[in-house]
């Protein structure tokens, strides 16, 4: 069997047994690790069963999705990254319309540990939180565990 896959869901089909847990939303709720399509582009998601949604951070704005995908098995590990860098063995979760790939990131922000997007040529990750797309320099990329 594959390391990981992604499963196809929508807002209120709840998330497989197997989904991979990437953070806590600021409320308490659990934060799955997604990836949702958006404006050209397969970005990484942060997926929130107890809100019925996806979110994506996208051109300055968080975007709601109702239909998204979801990372299974749990054979990963988090490592801290700067400034774009993306280690090995680190998990694509999408890639722009121009084909630029998108790591799966995560960051502490306002009391949450939230999923977002690694934007290499950017710099940062950014993440979808009270409807802005917020840049973060410092993060934690998800990485395959071997």
């Amino acid at each position: 069997m594959a390391a990981y896959y992604w499963v196809d869901t929508h807002a209120f089909n709840g998330v497989p047994s197997t989904a991979l847990v990437g953070g806590v939303d600021s409320d308490g709720d659990t934060i799955y690790v997604g990836r949702a399509y958006h404006g050209g582009d397969w970005i990484p998601a942060k997926v929130i069963p107890n809100k019925d949604v996806a979110y994506v951070a996208h051109g300055g704005s968080e975007h709601s999705k109702y239909e998204y995908q979801v990372l299974c098995e749990q054979k990963f590990h988090w490592v801290h990254s700067s400034d774009g860098d993306v280690p090995e063995h680190a998990v694509l979760g999408g890639r722009t319309e121009d084909g630029e790939p998108l790591y799966i990131g995560r960051v502490h922000h306002h009391g949450s540990m939230t999923v977002g997007k690694v934007h290499p040529s950017h710099g940062c990750c950014y993440i979808p939180y009270d409807g802005r797309e917020v840049r973060h320099d410092n993060y934690e990329i998800l990485v395959l565990s071997h």
